[in-house]
């Protein structure tokens, strides 16, 4: 009885509290996510306005910071050429590379302004005419429509009929708008053009404050780049931390490669469409060439949403020409997916196609055409991380890495640390099968 009490009372004095306060403490931060995720659909609308707001105080930093980012090639390529002369010539070395990055970046500057106000002038006088001519010669081009389906269509066919009838309805569709909302509403329309305007200033008033912030970003980027490094190895431990700044550099390549790149070839699509159209005297050639390069800055779909307001506008200019733009496009675009684009991209992404559309499909359901653009790179780069980690376990577990490895496996034999295949399995069967056939047609000729 005494040895019975003894062992109790150390039991007593054994009994630890760590397991049970690891179960309460779970619990509770079970409960306090619960709770949070609740007040968090409850209180969406407000969550949703705060956004807002903080993404309009932050707009002149974002517009800095991503200026900085499409400025830094430009600066980089620039400063690899200057500084080695300021060098020679300037004993202190601080000072030439201050003076070689300041440099750099009034260049930068200069050569992006030049371009966009090349390209401005050169497009804007010729979008205006295009315009007005569009909106002039939209009623002729819609009667001489008419008139074109009437003699290529048997005017006592009911597609006729039936055409004509349509397009003398959206005349008086439009007609009636006009007279009902539209001059009503030119009040309405007056002050939302003065809310339009104000804010307009204020986007201009953003983009000067985001470029003097992309000014100090860039002349100070090393010691940014620094000081995230040295907050990334203080906080996680040293593995972690070059897992992470591995990861980032990584991030940096598949944005800065996937986003230049684009542009690049979103250029001379559009200056090919140019030339093209000028060659194959088409309407409205710059208009169209604008809508081309800027909509194929949008992958996979970007092409198709360029051609369908441009063949519709060409069309109803003259319809033989919007067969011809039709034809021409989709030479262009297989010229751009098959040649061009994998030029310059290369496999900057490493998505598949199926990977690809889902990237664009989810970004644009959450962001809109922004999100359509950064979709394919974010993704690319939640891809690759989730890829790194899903190899490093297998890696632990010695598992093979490669995915045509696992596309027969059937089961993994846990004993002998191997996988079955169901080919093996299957001819496994069916020599089974073949010997009790064998076996049966010996028992059949032993019974007779």
């Amino acid at each position: 009885m005494e040895e019975n009490n003894k062992k109790t009372e150390k039991q007593k004095a054994n009994w630890n509290i760590r397991p049970y306060l690891a179960i309460g403490l779970t619990a509770f931060i079970v409960i306090i996510a619960s709770i949070s995720v609740f007040f968090l659909i409850y209180r969406y609308t407000g969550l949703t306005e705060l956004w807002n707001k903080l993404s309009n105080i932050l707009q002149p930093i974002t517009i800095g910071l991503i200026l900085a980012y499409l400025l830094n090639p430009i600066v980089k390529f620039e400063e690899k050429y200057l500084l080695p002369v300021l060098e020679k010539n300037i004993k202190n070395q601080k000072k030439a590379g201050k003076l070689s990055r300041g440099i750099s970046i009034f260049g930068a500057l200069i050569f992006v302004g030049l371009i966009l106000s090349i390209l401005l002038k050169m497009v804007i006088p010729e979008l205006y005419r295009s315009i007005e001519r569009m909106i002039v010669d939209l009623p002729k081009q819609v009667n001489g429509f008419i008139d074109w389906a009437s003699t290529h269509v048997d005017e006592n066919s009911k597609v006729a009929d039936k055409l004509e009838q349509m397009l003398k309805q959206g005349t008086k569709f439009f007609e009636n708008w006009a007279k009902t909302e539209f001059l009503p509403q030119t009040k309405n329309i007056l002050t939302s053009l003065t809310t339009g305007v104000i804010n307009v200033v204020k986007v201009l008033f953003n983009i000067i404050i985001g470029i003097i912030i992309s000014i100090y970003v860039l002349m100070s980027k090393e010691s940014f780049i620094g000081q995230s490094k040295k907050l990334i190895y203080a906080i996680f431990p040293p593995k972690k931390a070059n897992v992470i700044v591995h990861t980032v550099h990584k991030s940096n390549e598949i944005f800065g490669g996937f986003i230049s790149g684009k542009i690049l070839d979103s250029v001379i699509i559009g200056i090919l469409c140019f030339v093209g159209l000028s060659i194959l005297k088409m309407p409205y050639t710059l208009l169209v060439s604008v809508i081309v390069g800027v909509t194929n800055v949008i992958p996979f779909f970007g092409p198709y949403l360029g051609a369908v307001p441009s063949t519709i506008l060409i069309t109803l200019a003259n319809p033989l020409s919007g067969l011809y733009f039709l034809i021409f496009i989709l030479v262009l675009q297989q010229l751009d997916g098959n040649i061009i684009g994998p030029k310059i991209l290369g496999d900057s992404t490493g998505l598949t196609s199926f990977w690809v559309v889902f990237a664009i499909l989810v970004g644009g359901g959450l962001f809109g055409v922004p999100g359509m653009i950064i979709g394919v790179p974010v993704f690319a780069v939640i891809y690759y991380i989730i890829r790194n980690i899903v190899n490093y376990v297998l890696e632990k577990k010695k598992l093979p890495k490669e995915t045509g490895a696992y596309i027969q496996v059937r089961r993994l034999n846990i004993e002998k640390h191997e996988f079955e295949h169901w080919e093996k399995q299957e001819k496994k069967e069916k020599t089974k099968k073949a010997g009790k056939v064998e076996k049966d047609k010996e028992q059949d000729k032993t019974e007779e």
